[in-house]
């Protein structure tokens, strides 16, 4: 474990995963979800080098198969510990023998956590090794326990979104999987989602084309208890169904998971990210507290 901590804040980093495993305030009260499998057993963990799922777990490199469980293999593996200050933490995962069975890329991903007052950077650098073309997608999975809601109740929650217009989000069914056609994102209004357990009854709601930027998780009265920032090309927001679960999480995507029939190529994936030979790709998001 690694603790980065100021006046504000307190984080702690596994290496299992580069996973955040608490956000702790000054006075010691947790942001993160702690993880209890009851609801669900992860806190906050890095999705590569697929977001969601590919169909029956399988996928195609120039018509060869290969095989990856949901959200890809870098959630359960352990990255080495690069560089510490008193402020910054970078933690990387290079591919292996173990990796090129599963995703046939030579890649180092690299994963930092800025801590900076009461915000939280956390960055992601892909670097492709090898001398082919590499495809991916990358996202985070923060869990944030839901600000006066305790264990027992029946979930109630509120988002505050930067957009208070009309949105949009792809059509999700139960079982976790989507189509690529959009519905509107009725679950917003005038830029609030108010949210119970059966928000959640077709799983994660998925709003894309850059469609928000920001989303704030509310105190009972209207104040930010959890900010998180992005610039990705998607947002999930998604608990457990049926389990009134005491957290929500806000995860920021650059890629989606294989729409319902998709039988292409993993380089004509929707939302899909192409690196060259020796190329570097970079993105952020930030956690705020208060």
């Amino acid at each position: 474990m690694v603790t980065l901590k100021n006046d504000q804040l307190s984080i702690v980093i596994s290496e299992k995963g580069a996973e955040l495993q608490s956000i702790k305030d000054a006075s010691g009260l947790e942001y993160l979800w702690q993880g209890d499998p009851k609801y669900w057993p992860r806190r906050s963990p890095i999705l590569f080098p697929i977001v969601c799922s590919v169909n029956d777990n399988t996928y195609r490199v120039s018509g060869q198969e290969y095989h990856l469980p949901r959200h890809g293999f870098a959630r359960d593996m352990t990255f080495s510990l690069i560089s510490q200050t008193d402020r910054k933490v970078t933690l990387a995962l290079s591919a292996s023998e173990e990796t090129l069975k599963v995703y046939p890329y030579n890649f180092v991903l690299s994963i930092s956590y800025v801590l900076d007052g009461n915000k939280i950077s956390v960055i992601w650098h892909v670097h492709n090794a090898d001398i082919q073309e590499m495809h991916f997608q990358i996202g985070g999975h923060p869990a944030f326990n839901i600000p006066g809601m305790r264990e027992g109740e029946s979930q109630h929650g509120r988002l505050l979104l930067d957009n208070p217009g009309s949105m949009q989000a792809l059509h999700s069914y139960g079982d976790g999987s989507h189509e690529m056609s959009e519905v509107p994102f009725v679950e917003a209004q005038e830029g609030v989602m108010a949210f119970t357990d059966k928000t959640w009854q077709n799983d994660s709601i998925k709003v894309a084309g850059s469609q928000l930027h920001q989303a704030v998780l509310a105190k009972s009265d209207g104040t930010a208890a959890v900010t998180v920032d992005f610039l990705s090309p998607i947002i999930a927001f998604w608990s457990p169904f049926g389990k009134e679960a005491p957290f929500v999480c806000i995860e920021p995507w650059y890629g989606v998971g294989d729409p319902r029939g998709f039988k292409g190529e993993f380089s004509e994936k929707p939302f899909i990210n192409h690196l060259l030979p020796g190329a570097s790709w970079m993105a952020k998001y930030e956690i705020t507290i208060g």
